[in-house]
């Protein structure tokens, strides 16, 4: 299958343009702070995705999948940082947490699937 018809792809797009119109609010002292970390983040969701789904092996499909995974608890936890400091507001970051949860419960099913073949 190819890695655009994926809707954990698709998904975590979806999750990358929503933190960029959050992350635009941001003061703007924090542009290359918790807004580019944020950013950086949520961009290596669908990247490794993909990456891996270039890959030549389950093996490597399945590493770059957790890797992806990683980086979507790492924003997950910089979602609150940003909350914390009153970034945004809490009904935004609701928001943000269920894309979130969204993105994991598919790349958990992504990941599953692979350790399966």
């Amino acid at each position: 299958m190819e890695y655009k018809e994926l809707e954990v792809w698709k998904e975590s797009r979806i999750l990358v343009n929503n933190l960029y119109e959050i992350t635009k609010t941001f003061p703007k002292d924090e542009l290359y702070g918790l807004t580019n970390q944020m950013r950086r983040s949520a961009i290596s969701i669908p990247s490794n995705i993909a990456e891996g789904c270039g890959r030549r092996t389950s093996a490597d499909t399945l590493q770059f999948s957790h890797i992806s995974r990683g980086s979507l608890y790492e924003l997950e936890t910089q979602s609150y940082l940003a909350l914390d400091q009153n970034y945004f507001e809490i009904k935004q970051h609701q928001i943000l947490l269920a894309q979130i949860l969204k993105c994991k419960k598919l790349l958990n099913g992504f990941i599953n699937y692979y350790k399966n073949l």
